[in-house]
């Protein structure tokens, strides 16, 4: 079997003017803050995925998703290797549950300009690419 990069969808999801955050447990970077986020299934499209994702991890329904850039991401430690495609997109509805509490421990609104550490690495490499979450 070859190995190859897997395919994750990343959802930046604002809020009055905050991001949300989840701390991430019994996974890969365990510890780390990242956002809304699994792997793109077979036919599904970025912003379907985005939106099952986010319904999945958080119980929140969004709107006006939209592409943001992709990132390469090597885990050497953990032999992983993603293409992360990152989207925003608006909370439209629902009450922030944690719907996974074997991978997440907390999500929190937070500011851009104040992040939590330590940020997982497709975040890292995000914000290496100089992505804004208010710029249009």
């Amino acid at each position: 079997m070859e190995n190859r990069p897997k395919v994750g969808v990343g959802v930046i999801v604002l809020k009055d003017g905050k991001i949300l955050f989840g701390k991430r447990k019994n996974t890969h970077w365990n510890g780390s803050w990242g956002a809304i986020g699994g792997h793109l299934e077979f036919n599904e499209s970025w912003e379907e995925c985005a939106m099952r994702e986010t319904l999945e991890e958080t119980g929140l329904y969004i709107k006006n998703i939209k592409f943001v850039t992709a990132t390469n991401d090597i885990f050497p430690v953990e032999h992983k290797h993603y293409i992360t495609i990152f989207m925003t997109a608006e909370y439209e509805s629902g009450e922030l549950q944690i719907m996974e509490p074997e991978k997440f421990e907390e999500w929190s609104w937070l500011d851009w300009s104040n992040l939590p550490s330590p940020l997982f690495m497709s975040l890292q490499n995000l914000i290496k690419l100089g992505f804004d979450p208010y710029s249009k």
